[in-house]
């Protein structure tokens, strides 16, 4: 499995920006579909967005669209979480995943399609 350490993450006010990174060793960066997933106290890890292999083709959940921007540097083996307009309802922590996929074009967004997992960096975003 690929092994994934997310940084980037802090306090932040509402209408600000944060970039998320997420640094990945031991397997070959560009066999995974990588994803970003947010868990607030109380609730559910939700699905944020996802990118494939050949980074080409992104999908976000409705709430982040048009605010956030999931990219790859796939010679870097590190995705990125652009997030811009940052709401109080985008406190959570965030947690870098990896789907291995033979499909270059392929995105998840199920939790349970991506089997390895960083730690997580916590985003608070204070009003």
């Amino acid at each position: 499995q690929v092994q994934l350490e997310e940084s980037g993450g802090g306090l932040v006010q509402a209408g600000g920006s944060l970039r998320l990174s997420c640094a990945a060793s031991g397997r070959t960066f560009t066999s995974y579909c990588m994803g970003w997933f947010r868990q607030a106290p109380g609730k559910e890890r939700e699905f944020v967005a996802s990118i494939s292999r050949d980074g080409i083709t992104t999908f976000y959940r409705h709430s982040v669209k048009g605010r956030f921007t999931i990219s790859r540097d796939n010679a870097l083996n590190t995705v990125y979480l652009r997030m811009n307009s940052l709401k109080p309802e985008d406190t959570a922590t965030y947690y870098c995943a990896a789907a291995a996929t033979d499909n270059s074009g392929t995105y998840f967004t199920r939790p349970t399609d991506f089997g390895s997992w960083g730690q997580g960096t916590q985003v608070t975003v204070d009003t």
